[in-house]
């Protein structure tokens, strides 16, 4: 009977260590390896916004097609309208061809060596590679933003800026999370000149106000 008792309380603490371990790696590993893989799917969402964003800028977009400037009689600039309608098209255009690449990801998958989830550098890209599946959530939101920016002392630079942000689900079997990835380029972008000032400082800095104070 000793014998077996023995045997009996080795088995049970083996299973009692197999299921702490087994507890131990399902929390720690479905973490980690949600977070290496976050940043190459972030990688790979923002570079397939990009290459949307850009095949459709090389579709002939001008700023006159965007913005409208209107001058009057003296020659400057009294109002910049936008076109909305144009870029309300824009808009439509470069989301659906960005959320048609996004759903080439859906037949992708990310794989992070086990020795790297494990957080020892001994280990780092070794062992068996875990599979992450990438699947789109959602819509691509498309938000236009404009920039001036000083080009002189009678020169500004307007620039109309495209920021697109998808909604991105890594996924593994034991567990999943949500990623946003954005990107923001600049699609049109014109020079409004004005009337050269009688006179004109330059403030790099605010301590350079300090030298005007008498």
């Amino acid at each position: 009977k000793k014998p077996r008792r023995t045997l009996l309380y080795g088995f049970g603490a083996a299973v009692m260590l197999f299921a702490l371990c087994w507890w131990y790696l399902d929390g720690n590993l479905t973490g980690v390896v949600l977070s290496l893989a976050d940043a190459r799917a972030r990688s790979l969402a923002v570079q397939i916004l990009n290459e949307a964003v850009e095949e459709t800028i090389t579709s002939q977009v001008s700023y006159d097609q965007l913005m409208t400037v209107t001058c009057g009689e003296d020659g400057t600039v009294r109002l910049i309208q936008a076109n909305t309608a144009e870029m309300n098209r824009l808009a439509s255009h470069v989301t659906l061809l960005a959320q048609k690449k996004l759903e080439e990801l859906e037949d992708q998958s990310i794989s992070v060596p086990l020795g790297s989830a494990l957080g020892l550098t001994i280990f780092a890209g070794a062992g068996p590679r875990i599979q992450v599946r990438i699947l789109p959530v959602g819509a691509v939101i498309p938000r236009f933003d404009t920039e001036f920016q000083t080009a002189g002392i009678n020169q500004t630079r307007h620039k109309l800026l495209l920021t697109l942000t998808a909604t991105v689900r890594l996924v593994i079997p034991t567990g999943s999370t949500m990623m946003e990835a954005s990107t923001q380029m600049a699609v049109a972008e014109n020079i409004i000149v004005g009337q050269v000032p009688d006179s004109f400082v330059d403030l790099n800095e605010d301590s350079d106000m300090l030298d005007l104070i008498p």
